[in-house]
């Protein structure tokens, strides 16, 4: 079993992406995100040939782009290839997402 460590890794950049590099396949990735209270203007957006779930894990966040609203804790979005969003954490405390993506059809392999 491999275990992986992230919540030091996103201190710095507030964001890290758990891939191939770590685990050795293409098929998926995890990033896991930080944004400081306050913090706006961070985009989301698989890109061509992806397709992720954004999760809301702790704290609400404030959705601009494609999706205007609020993604509140525990709601997850949908994106596919070039959607993207900005998302804005509007809190007074830190706001944590994890997003599982992955390749759609033949993703970057075409």
């Amino acid at each position: 079993m491999k275990l992986f460590e992230l919540v030091e890794k996103v201190q710095d950049s507030g964001e890290y992406i758990l891939g191939s590099r770590e685990t050795g396949s293409h098929a998926c990735y995890l990033v896991y995100g930080a944004l400081k209270p306050g913090e706006k203007g961070r985009e989301l957006r698989p890109g061509h040939g992806h397709e992720e779930i954004v999760l809301a894990l702790i704290g609400d966040l404030r959705l601009t782009g494609h999706s205007t609203g609020t993604l509140k804790q525990g709601q997850a979005l949908h994106l596919t290839g070039e959607e993207s969003v900005f998302v804005e954490n509007t809190g007074n405390s830190q706001a944590l997402y994890v997003i599982a993506g992955g390749h759609s059809g033949h993703g970057h392999h075409e």
